[in-house]
């Protein structure tokens, strides 16, 4: 693989290798389709992502390529190729497929897009790119967010290209734009919040005019979509370093036009620690959380996690004796919650699921040393529903404190409130709480018909098994024939 910049050979030197096997691995997909592409009298390259992620030893079966062929030339090439073909992203010039091929001896499945050359704008009244072609590898490197997204071998000969110095910064773990920032930004600010977001994921520090374009630009960050936003926030806070992104955004000021619930928790103070602001509350928080993470990381309990305590600031109230109180702020911050995630175009579901994780996060600090009764345990986990792992693991990584007796002693308490949840589950399947009675034996037993009594009827009995657990089925019927008489 031969390399278009001889700047940094020692740079070169280290991670050629990696890149090498990992290129070889991927060769008779990524040959093979150069070769079509060949023969139609047009260019290919692996590009941006991809190549970075060779050059990390980390690529997988999601490949990027870039071509001078027109998206309809483009889909003529590799329909007859591809086991699947979609052309949802052919308006900003890429073809995606689907291509199976034996690589040794493991037969995998790889996901690849094609995208033409290009050159992508917004102006200042518009919330999408405008896109338009261009004709050099070169030009489209240009115009690509960093230099380490900038790089591209192209095929099937397998030269490297350069132009932007991306192999010397991977090599440094730094993030610049290929241009200057300034005009990067202009051109999608979304590349600002990709900053953070790539800086979290591969652990890379962002240059630092880079960072100052990040301040002077924020404001440009509005013009973007809800959905363009939300999906960078996504990647970021599933990212390994979340605290990294999240601290930038913060620090820049991109936050405040696109999560502020986030940097007002700087002015607050914790009043359990108040040696410790709301804010390093919460990034530990969400660092604890995901260390409770067991099949990989979960969006609702890390969004859960940075929200909890955003209804802190709302809340706040100095008491008499010199503390600081933030009663309900809970309930507060499930219906900030609610409001934040909705303007960010998350789903109605996940919204629901975030916002009750946040308003139940303090149920268990009711607990104590374990004074609930039965009845106060089946609430818990009926309220709970399908979140109550997310919510035990929200408790857990909630107890920051420094005083190790103290979170012995919350920890312990809330083993015992999970194995007293364990036990009532054994012993009656707590996860489906339901009456004794259904509609229809109430309605028979009632002798009437359907309305709203029969909806009260059912509240009272399902009152009546929390409070008591289950119960025989001639038990059920005379409580409910009592409560009847009464409400006549």
């Amino acid at each position: 693989m031969s390399n278009a910049n001889e700047d940094s050979p020692s740079a070169l030197n280290q991670v050629q290798s990696r890149a090498v096997s990992e290129l070889l691995r991927v060769s008779p997909v990524a040959d093979e389709l150069a070769l079509r592409f060949q023969e139609a009298g047009f260019s290919l390259a692996l590009v941006g992502g991809s190549v970075r992620d060779a050059l990390l030893g980390r690529l997988g079966n999601d490949l990027d390529f870039t071509t001078d062929a027109r998206p309809e030339d483009v889909v003529k090439i590799m329909r007859p190729w591809a086991d699947a073909l979609w052309d949802v992203g052919i308006a900003f010039g890429t073809v995606g497929a689907q291509k199976d091929a034996r690589v040794g001896d493991v037969d995998q499945s790889f996901q690849i897009e094609v995208t033409t050359y290009r050159s992508e704008a917004y102006d200042r009244t518009s919330r999408k790119p405008e896109v338009s072609y261009g004709d050099s590898i070169e030009d489209d490197l240009v115009r690509r967010d960093f230099t380490v997204n900038a790089m591209a071998v192209a095929l099937p000969e397998k030269k490297f290209i350069d132009p932007h110095g991306g192999l010397a910064d991977l090599a440094a773990r730094v993030l610049r734009t290929p241009g200057t920032p300034e005009s990067s930004f202009s051109d999608d600010p979304l590349r600002m919040m990709r900053a953070a977001r790539f800086g979290a994921q591969l652990d890379f520090e962002v240059a630092p005019d880079v960072v100052a374009a990040m301040k002077a630009m924020a404001d440009r960050i509005e013009i973007v979509s809800a959905e363009r936003v939300r999906d960078e926030l996504n990647k970021l806070i599933l990212s390994a370093h979340p605290r990294k992104g999240l601290t930038l955004l913060v620090d820049t000021g991109l936050a405040d036009r696109v999560l502020p619930e986030l940097p007002a928790l700087r002015l607050e103070r914790d009043e359990h620690h108040r040696h410790k602001d709301v804010y390093d509350h919460t990034l530990i928080v969400l660092e604890q959380a995901m260390a409770l993470e067991e099949d990989g990381p979960d969006l609702t309990l890390r969004l859960a996690a940075l929200l909890h305590d955003i209804g802190k600031p709302r809340t706040r109230r100095f008491e008499e004796d010199g503390r600081v109180s933030f009663h309900h702020h809970e309930v507060v911050g499930a219906k900030m919650t609610k409001k934040r995630m909705t303007a960010l175009k998350y789903s109605n579901e996940l919204v629901k699921d975030v916002s009750r994780l946040v308003e139940l996060h303090l149920r268990f600090h009711g607990y104590g040393t374990g004074e609930w009764t039965d009845s106060a345990v089946r609430r818990y986990v009926r309220d709970a529903g399908p979140l109550l792992d997310r919510l035990h693991k929200l408790t857990r990584s909630d107890c920051t404190t420094r005083n190790k007796r103290k979170a012995t002693a919350l920890s312990r308490a809330y083993d015992g409130l999970e194995e007293r949840v364990a036990q009532l589950q054994e012993q009656e399947e707590l996860d489906a709480i339901r009456p004794d009675l259904d509609g229809n034996q109430i309605m028979k037993i009632l002798d009437i018909g359907p309305g709203p009594a029969i909806g009260q009827a059912y509240k009272f009995l399902l009152e009546l098994r929390l409070e008591n657990g289950p119960m025989e089925h001639d038990a059920a019927v005379s409580a409910l024939k009592e409560w009847w008489a009464q409400q006549s």
